[in-house]
């Protein structure tokens, strides 16, 4: 058993992977190719050619500025609907915002915790304008019911597969079934950078090439300027970076499944909840998320055994601060609420050991 059991502990993985790593970024500064560029782009096919089905990729500087550019790229602005989950990080609800739209909260399912489709239907009204579908947790929600939603009321469909790198829909990666769709390579993510980075991604080429063009100064010739953009390229260290890992993915993706798999099986502590996985979803497992009626003393119990989880997230968006102009108010939406009060992610990472998931259990079931 380890002394410290962490929430995530990313510098075991460098260790696995130093030389790798080193080596990619030496050839980055030797070509100095450190905005955009050609790493960036093999890194934009590699990751194409992981997702499968024919879809373009663009890489852009992080998770948050790729739902940005998924609603510029579909045109939606000001006086705008986006739906968006209430259960899921607050920067997916960033995207409509920074856009000039207006995001539109709904609750999530009380067992799957991701978006609750039937609410969905209840949402749209005349401005509404796209569905965002986040894959919580890495595990994916419902895209079929959503795609039919989206479908009959002409709306966009958008994937936020920020958590999801490798989760598969009925067979299909995330990220290839939506009319666009954006990644984060956030540190912590199961596909992590060493630093920020992010993508979009889609099977329309007027998306990425929109895209492409808002990223780069709204520039599609140098000095030539054809629409008000953005400094977001991915920089070729992230991508070379992003290169190594990818290459690691699936072996990491595999040893996720099977911690979780040992969680599922092993914690039998009836004070404790799990996520439901429906059959359609292959889970990756970014985080193993459970829930107990006495979060925090759960919390103060494993941490008085040097055991780290961590909370996601401690405050449903559409209770934030951020957003008290929108008028929602605590009742709204109850599941996401219940969630924020009582859930905890347990540490789980490639590089966890057996003997430290076997302690972690060990004391879920003895509290």
């Amino acid at each position: 058993m380890e002394k410290r059991i962490d929430f995530l502990d990313l510098k075991k993985q460098y260790a696995d992977i130093r030389e790798e790593v080193l080596r990619a970024i030496e050839n980055v500064c030797e070509n100095t190719a450190f905005s955009s560029g050609v790493f960036v782009t093999q890194f934009e096919n590699n990751f194409a050619s992981f997702l499968g089905g024919n879809v373009n990729v663009a890489g852009v500087n992080n998770g948050t500025s790729a739902l940005h550019l998924c609603m510029l790229a579909l045109g939606i602005g000001p006086g705008d609907e986006v739906i968006v989950p209430a259960n899921t990080f607050i920067a997916s609800a960033w995207g409509p915002c920074h856009a000039g739209a207006t995001p539109v909260f709904t609750d999530c399912d009380p067992l799957t915790w991701n978006i609750d489709v039937k609410q969905v239907r209840e949402r749209i009204t005349k401005k509404t304008r796209a569905i965002i579908g986040v894959h919580l947790y890495g595990q994916p929600c419902e895209l079929d019911e959503l795609r039919s939603i989206a479908r009959e009321n002409n709306l966009f469909l958008v994937e936020d597969c920020a958590q999801s790198h490798g989760a598969k829909y009925k067979g299909k990666s995330t990220g290839t079934t939506g009319d666009i769709s954006a990644f984060s390579f956030y540190p912590g993510k199961n596909l992590g950078a060493y630093g920020e980075a992010g993508a979009v991604v889609s099977h329309e080429k007027t998306y990425i090439d929109k895209v492409r063009m808002l990223i780069n100064q709204g520039s599609g010739k140098k000095y030539y300027h054809e629409t008000i953009g953005y400094n977001m390229r991915m920089d070729g260290i992230q991508a070379a970076v992003l290169d190594v890992k990818l290459r690691h993915l699936a072996a990491w993706t595999k040893r996720r499944q099977a911690i979780a798999k040992i969680y599922r099986e092993n914690i039998r502590n009836p004070k404790i909840r799990m996520q439901e996985t429906p059959p359609y979803a292959e889970h990756v497992y970014h985080l193993f998320v459970i829930t107990s009626d006495d979060r925090d003393g759960l919390m103060s119990y494993l941490n008085a055994h040097h055991i780290f989880p961590g909370i996601h997230y401690p405050v449903p968006i559409h209770l934030q601060k951020a957003f008290a102009h929108l008028g929602y108010r605590k009742g709204d939406f109850p599941n996401a609420e219940f969630l924020a009060e009582h859930c905890l992610s347990l540490p789980l990472y490639p590089e966890l050991s057996d003997d430290s998931v076997q302690y972690v259990i060990e004391k879920l079931n003895s509290w």
